[in-house]
């Protein structure tokens, strides 16, 4: 899979990496800023989204869509389509660029406004990546789980760098007997879910 990355998807990556680094630098504000995965955890999404069963794949928190663009090749690889939300509409338009110039538009669905509005509707959820402002992951987290499928994914972003906004929702995933959770040390922590 990363082995056969396209020369449109690799520049708009290389791209969004200098964007990323830059606003990390130069004062620009929080919300702003793209915030987005490192490499390594793009690369351990795509895998395991490529492992998830057939059904829904959806991303809460789009940013620029770095991390689109990784599970865009667990999609491509396995045939599959993911819808990804981000509340902010200049990052929805620079998604939006991403997408077109990476050639991913076929297998992506980008939707403006608050996720949360969606969520209930969406049903037999294979595969969803987390990585919103912290103060809405118990919301997802509790509008996804009875929506996930049998042997499907929930993987939330940031619980080691952001641990005490985040601990109760770790904390939830772990006593919850519809799961088997884990926190992952990758980039800035992962909590890894699986449906049982």
């Amino acid at each position: 899979m990363f082995h056969t990355i396209s020369q449109p998807i690799l520049e708009q990556m290389r791209r969004l990496e200098e964007a990323d680094a830059k606003d990390r630098t130069d004062g620009t504000d929080r919300l702003k800023r793209l915030r987005q995965i490192p490499p390594e955890t793009g690369k351990f999404l795509a895998l395991l989204a490529a492992s998830a069963p057939s059904g829904k794949f959806i991303e809460i928190g789009t940013s620029g869509g770095y991390s689109t663009l990784w599970l865009s090749l667990a999609c491509r690889a396995a045939n599959r389509r993911l819808t990804t939300f981000e509340l902010l509409p200049e990052k929805a338009k620079l998604a939006a660029e991403t997408f077109t110039l990476a050639g991913v538009t076929d297998i992506v669905t980008l939707i403006t406004g608050d996720a949360r509005l969606h969520l209930p509707r969406l049903t037999d959820i294979a595969f969803c990546f987390l990585d919103a402002e912290k103060e809405v992951y118990a919301d997802c987290y509790e509008m996804v789980v009875p929506n996930l499928i049998t042997g499907s994914f929930l993987i939330a972003d940031n619980v080691l760098s952001h641990k005490t906004d985040l601990q109760p929702v770790v904390e939830r995933a772990q006593n919850d007997s519809r799961l088997d959770a884990v926190v992952v040390p990758i980039g800035k922590g992962l909590l890894m879910c699986r449906k049982i």
